[in-house]
């Protein structure tokens, strides 16, 4: 590691640092409102590091949900990080100790720059992925220790708060819609979601969506790859 690396990793991880902040105050203060303290806040921002699935979890906390419905909603709404997985064992495979917290800490702000992050001439590729990953993970935890902590100090209606994680989606969708030169992907995206959600229905619709655009992706990729100016190969 060097220090143009160090300062490449810090300069591109400022905008996840605004973001996973105040996510992680929301979520923070969503467990503080339960009746958890911000040391459980800190716990699960550490060790789980799934945004939408923490925000889900305070519910699941509250209700006291049982191990089979956690697992399951676990798979529901993280399912599209066994495709982020796939599409990175050229990046992460031939990577040394780094990789195995690399790719504990992928998450979808990290994904988003990892693949589309041309990393310039002087900057450790394997070092970079590593030490972006573990900002945006500190940044994640800061957050909701401040959530947790304000939670728990203060007093005060914590409606809408859980809006957040669905306002940062539209972010990320409008950013690479302005970025890309083709829109295929996120129009197959969003039909085949709205088409699975009517046939399926809100609880059932995610996993079938998934593995639809997944297959839709991989036989339109020519064409994408194409649009986009790449090289097929």
């Amino acid at each position: 590691m060097n220090r143009t690396t160090l300062k490449y990793s810090f300069m591109r991880s400022l905008p996840v640092m605004a973001g996973y902040i105040v996510l992680g105050t929301g979520f923070g203060v969503l467990l503080a409102d339960k009746g958890y303290s911000f040391w459980w806040a800190i716990l699960m921002s550490t060790v789980v590091l799934a945004g939408t699935l923490q925000y889900v979890g305070v519910e699941l906390l509250a209700t006291g949900a049982s191990l089979i419905s956690t697992i399951l909603m676990s798979l529901m709404i993280n399912a599209r990080h066994l495709f982020y997985g796939i599409s990175m064992l050229k990046k992460y495979g031939k990577m040394d100790w780094k990789r195995f917290y690399a790719i504990f800490a992928l998450t979808d702000e990290t994904y988003s720059l990892v693949c589309t992050d041309d990393v310039p001439e002087g900057v450790d590729r394997e070092w970079y992925y590593f030490l972006l990953s573990m900002m945006n993970h500190s940044y994640w935890i800061i957050g909701s220790f401040i959530g947790a902590f304000i939670g728990n100090t203060f007093e005060f209606n914590s409606a809408g708060v859980d809006f957040s994680m669905t306002a940062l989606f539209v972010v990320m969708l409008v950013e690479q819609w302005e970025k890309s030169r083709t829109h295929i992907p996120a129009l197959l995206g969003g039909g085949i979601t709205l088409i699975c959600l009517i046939v399926f229905g809100a609880d059932y619709f995610l996993i079938p969506s998934m593995l639809i655009i997944a297959a839709a992706l991989l036989l339109l990729k020519p064409a994408i790859t194409k649009a986009e100016g790449g090289d097929e190969a």
